[in-house]
């Protein structure tokens, strides 16, 4: 594995654990959280580097070792703010990566200020620490409900590697629906295939539980 560097802004409950999920696969991690007695928390939660700070500001970024970091997550609740960090990060350093943690869906105008997949508030912090390590998930379409398309690329070692579908028990709230070409609807025959995309439609509150089956 590649030993990478991220910062995260945002420390609330997505932006923790992203952090702890990158660390413990060995990864390095800036945390910044602008609310004080949120920092005074993390210092307890997170062993890691917390920034005391506003990420939208450069000194900042530069405070956290932007020009170091091979991309940034913008993880807060409030989608401006995120959007602000990421446009900031990428003025101050274009070729770094950027993750943008929103509550409206992709193909608004954000491409040339987020990069990589935009995050729907509804998803947590392993989903954004897959995007930012590269794996093979990512989000098609952020509907306003608990409903989200994506698209997952299963592994050799996942649990439905090499099996049919309709050997596979799917939990309630997940539909596979087509090969990730798109070019055939998913049936009982189909087969999940090792180092194939397949897009799902999954309900919230099960996408752990359905990444952890297509990915092991």
């Amino acid at each position: 594995m590649t030993k990478k560097r991220f910062v995260i802004a945002g420390g609330g409950r997505v932006g923790l654990r992203t952090a702890e999920n990158l660390a413990d696969q060995g990864h390095d991690v800036v945390l910044i959280e602008s609310d004080e007695e949120r920092v005074e928390e993390l210092s307890d939660a997170y062993l890691g580097p917390v920034i005391h700070g506003d990420a939208t500001r450069p000194s900042i970024l530069r405070q956290a070792g932007l020009d170091e970091a091979d991309a940034i997550a913008a993880l807060t609740d409030e989608t401006g703010a995120n959007l602000e960090i990421c446009m900031e990060a990428q003025h101050l350093d274009p070729s770094i990566d950027t993750l943008a943690r929103a509550e409206t869906q992709a193909g608004q105008g954000y491409d040339e200020v987020v990069d990589a997949t935009l995050l729907p508030l509804s998803l947590g912090g392993d989903h954004a620490a897959d995007i930012l390590t590269g794996k093979d998930v990512r989000t098609l379409l952020y509907p306003t409900g608990d409903l989200d398309i994506i698209e997952v690329t299963v592994t050799e070692t996942a649990p439905v590697a090499g099996r049919r579908l309709d050997e596979i028990a799917l939990p309630e709230g997940a539909l596979l629906l087509s090969t990730g070409d798109r070019e055939e609807l998913a049936g009982p025959e189909t087969i999940l295939e090792a180092g194939e995309r397949y897009i799902l439609a999954v309900e919230s509150d099960v996408v752990d539980e359905v990444l952890n089956l297509l990915r092991g």
